[in-house]
């Protein structure tokens, strides 16, 4: 089956693209998206701890089990700005 995977900030950075396509085995979960991005592109896996994931965008866990056509996106923890002093 075919998914699409969406990446935001910095992990798009990392990985160059905000969007890939996938053929995964049916039964694949968010997780195991996650992990082959993660041995594809090493530097995203400090990541791997604090990122939400959305299936079909709504938020959704790593346990999640994907059907055809499904788009998975993984969002880092969002930081920045400047509290107003």
């Amino acid at each position: 089956m075919r998914v699409n995977i969406r990446v935001f900030a910095r992990l798009r950075d990392i990985i160059g693209v905000a969007e890939l396509d996938r053929d995964v085995p049916t039964g694949t979960t968010a997780q195991r998206v996650w992990d082959d991005l993660v041995e594809e592109f090493p530097d995203i896996s400090t990541y791997t701890g604090s990122i939400s994931t959305a299936v079909n965008a709504e938020y959704a866990k790593m346990e999640t089990v994907l059907d055809d056509g499904d788009e998975v996106a993984f969002l880092p923890p969002v930081s920045g700005g400047e509290f107003p002093g």
